[in-house]
């Protein structure tokens, strides 16, 4: 066997792992609405978010673990763990629906959770929901006033998502006086400069 043919195979099996997963998930929308939190890079601006829960799987999560995290929140809609884990394996391959319902119903069970805020802020703005987004972030940061996090979502919100130039430079400023020597702010601040400079 060529490894061309390897690879093909290999890439194959990923794509079909996937989609078997989604559409796996996609079954089971009649379950109790929860939420969740994110860890990991800051993204550059326009794209992504940035959370505080547990890091991002890698390629893709095993479906042995999906089905026992499935069969323990049918179970008992009650299991915040369970139901937190499941939310972040459908933030981490995208499945932004199911994410934000999941998040939700953890919500309901956690209600202060900041990271979990800030996630399912995230999630909104993947959604397109950008209202919904700040009014996540805003609430974290009421509950959290030093969560830095919540406050730099809210200027991509701003600044990216609704162009909202004033606003956004009056979160960046506060957002880089939280974090002084915060690269990932830096560069953020600096692309809501440039792209509001006439402003």
């Amino acid at each position: 066997m060529t490894r061309d043919n390897v690879l093909f195979l290999v890439i194959g099996a990923l794509v079909g792992f996937i989609s078997g997963y989604v559409m796996h998930e996609a079954m089971a929308v009649h379950q109790p609405a929860p939420r969740r939190a994110v860890e990991g890079q800051t993204p550059a601006p326009g794209s992504g978010s940035v959370g505080g829960g547990t890091p991002q799987a890698g390629p893709g999560p095993a479906m042995e673990q999906v089905q026992q995290l499935r069969a323990r929140v049918e179970q008992n809609p009650n299991d915040a763990q369970a139901v937190r884990q499941l939310a972040n394996l459908n933030y981490d391959i995208s499945n932004w629906d199911r994410a934000a319902s999941l998040y939700q119903q953890y919500l309901e069970l956690d209600p202060g959770n900041i990271d979990v805020m800030t996630d399912l802020g995230a999630v909104f703005r993947q959604l397109g929901q950008p209202q919904q987004a700040l009014e996540q972030f805003r609430m974290a940061r009421q509950l959290a006033p030093d969560n830095w996090q919540s406050l730099y979502n809210e200027v991509l919100v701003l600044g990216f998502d609704l162009a909202d130039g004033p606003a956004a430079h009056e979160a960046v400023n506060r957002l880089v006086e939280m974090q002084p020597e915060n690269t990932d702010v830096e560069r953020l601040a600096a692309e809501v400069r440039k792209r509001f400079s006439n402003e």
